[in-house]
């Protein structure tokens, strides 16, 4: 099955041949220009140790090594409240390493949890280009020898890598914040949700079982973006084994932390900038761990754009094509039961990585934080009993029953989570590893929205109980920053639940909490015939032939739907330069662009 991935994988390379050598050329050059302590005037050398630890002379300054975090560090995200103490910390051990360990930066990280359904959303997908602005004024300086990346949550991560990657010639460590622990059911949480959305109870019953479920620091349990992230990190190598999943309290985790400076000391010892170590089999590792694993949608761009920091072209008909090679091998919420913390549990992503390298469908041969080779990534780290204090990893133990993990011979689908949907109308992504039949056929009349709010107007005031298909237009980055649209989640899962046939098409994201229904997402119309579609227009979404298109209908006539826009306020008005430089969700929704 390897062999079918290396073909995929030889024309990523192909197409990516010029741009990945310019960028090696660069990461070359600066090896040699950086850090440049050394020729840095006495002022220079002054402010940058000002306010290090006065104890030590100039040089032992001048003979340790330099290393900065990029902290994402606020506590208004539960995720990255962990990382107030994490600084302090490191600079202990640091000292104990002869390290000198300082905060280069902080990077920007808003909570899509708060601002869901809020004008404040529309900033979302863009943090992800301006943390990567951040990260590299905070690096800027160049004096470090490597350097740490504190995130876990939806855009921070994909920022960061971005942004570290500009400095490809530094050995760079990611640290996650770690899940919360686990409250209440997702499952439970979900059915409140939709209660409340059919007005069967009141807000404040609503509110008393979302904080059961969102109660302390961090990560949401669901295998969302920010989840999703975590997996592809470690299946990629940029962060330690074991560090995605292992609970925020756990005494583990401050052990994980403490090896990674460890790490980023062999990294530079054998002088692996992260701009080399991610390979191409490496991001290869990322496509295929987002497929068997069902992960969110927003990775698919996320992924193009991170990709394309390091050289790497990739395109939507790559996940596509890999798509019906990979098997879908995990159940978590919300395409299962399980949250995090019991897939980890179950020994998560280990044991996903161990079932995909049994079946050939994953690449060991890769350079990672913790040394060459996926395998180190099939271990579990544990604190040894005898001595607590020494951090160890052990192999997984068979004998656990893994509901929410299936092995390649049993796979819970043939094929990966997400489904590219293509016609003469758009194309975008569906993500189906939560739908009961990917192979269904929708047949029903247009209902055509331009915001969110006009949708939830309509479902409230009873319009939209019969079999249709919302189209919800004027989501996309260009037009107003392409925010998530989890609110209509409930709704539509209300509708369903009445009987009624519903699908959602729009140039929005739903990302890693989508899946009840089908939803085609990302939708990218060329010709402009999405922004054609009237009323009652008798639309098909063919999911068995991965098709949308228009009955008896000819689009070409019409003109197209003029999107009322309305970007003023908290904010959204300084991001007129992102939305009107900002690049196709195709090639990643990036400002970045060649």
């Amino acid at each position: 099955m390897l062999s079918k991935i290396d073909a995929i994988k030889s024309r990523v390379q192909s197409r990516s041949k010029e741009s990945r050598s310019r960028y090696l050329r660069e990461v070359s050059e600066w090896k040699k220009k950086s850090p440049n302590r050394h020729s840095m005037g006495c002022s220079n050398l002054a402010h940058t140790y000002a306010a290090c630890n006065n104890k030590h002379s100039s040089s032992d300054q001048s003979i340790k090594k330099l290393v900065g975090i990029i902290t994402a560090y606020n506590d208004m995200l539960s995720a990255h409240a962990p990382f107030e103490t994490y600084p302090s910390t490191l600079k202990e051990e640091g000292e104990r390493l002869n390290l000198h360990v300082q905060v280069a930066g902080g990077v920007p990280a808003m909570c899509d949890g708060i601002t869901q359904g809020e004008p404040g959303m529309e900033l979302s997908l863009f943090s992800r280009d301006t943390i990567a602005l951040a990260t590299a004024i905070g690096l800027s300086h160049n004096v470090f020898d490597s350097a740490i990346c504190m995130g876990t949550c939806d855009k921070i991560v994909p920022g960061l890598l971005i942004g570290a990657l500009q400095f490809g010639h530094l050995p760079v460590v990611f640290m996650p914040g770690g899940p919360m622990s686990t409250g209440i059911s997702n499952v439970k949480k979900t059915e409140t949700r939709q209660a409340y959305a059919a007005g069967e109870i009141q807000k404040i019953d609503l509110l008393n079982v979302e904080q059961q479920a969102y109660h302390s620091a961090g990560t949401c349990t669901f295998f969302g973006t920010a989840n999703t992230n975590q997996l592809i990190a470690e299946a990629m190598g940029f962060q330690l084994p074991g560090a995605a999943f292992t609970p925020t309290e756990s005494p583990v985790r401050d052990h994980l932390n403490k090896e990674s400076l460890k790490a980023l000391m062999r990294l530079m010892d054998a002088e692996i900038g992260i701009g080399e170590m991610l390979d191409i089999q490496n991001w290869m590792n990322a496509i295929i761990v987002l497929l068997a694993s069902g992960g969110s949608t927003n990775l698919v761009i996320h992924l193009i754009a991170m990709a394309r920091s390091a050289g790497f072209i990739l395109t939507i008909e790559d996940f596509n094509d890999l798509s019906s090679l990979i098997p879908l091998l995990c159940q978590i919420y919300p395409n299962g039961t399980a949250d995090v913390n019991e897939f980890h549990a179950e020994g998560g992503i280990a044991r996903l990585l161990s079932n995909l390298l049994e079946g050939d469908l994953i690449y060991s041969d890769i350079e990672t934080v913790a040394g060459f080779g996926l395998e180190h990534y099939t271990k579990i780290p544990y604190l040894d009993e005898v001595k607590s204090s020494c951090l160890q990893w052990k192999d997984l133990d068979q004998n656990v029953n893994t509901k929410s993990i299936s092995n390649i011979n049993n796979p819970f689908k043939s094929n990966g989570g997400i489904k590219f949907i293509g016609g003469d109308i758009a194309e975008g992504v569906i993500k189906v590893s939560a739908l009961k039949d990917e192979d269904e056929i929708i047949h029903a009349p247009a209902r055509v929205f331009t915001n969110q709010e006009s949708v939830l107007e309509a479902f409230n005031n009873g319009d939209l109980n019969t079999d249709l298909i919302i189209v919800l237009l004027g989501q996309s980055p260009e037009v107003n920053g392409m925010p998530e649209l989890h609110k209509l989640t409930s709704p539509i899962n209300v509708l369903q639940k009445k009987g009624y046939k519903i699908a959602l098409i729009t140039d929005g994201r739903m990302s890693g909490a989508s899946g009840s229904f089908p939803a085609l997402i990302h939708a990218v119309s060329n010709n402009n015939n999405l922004y054609k579609i009237h009323d009652g227009d008798e639309l098909i979404l063919d999911l068995k032939n991965a098709e949308l298109s228009v009955q008896n209908c000819d689009l070409s006539s019409r003109d197209k739907i003029e999107i009322p826009v309305s970007n003023q306020g908290l904010g959204r008005s300084l991001f007129r330069l992102f939305r009107d430089n900002v690049s196709s969700v195709n090639s990643g929704a990036s400002i970045f662009n060649e």
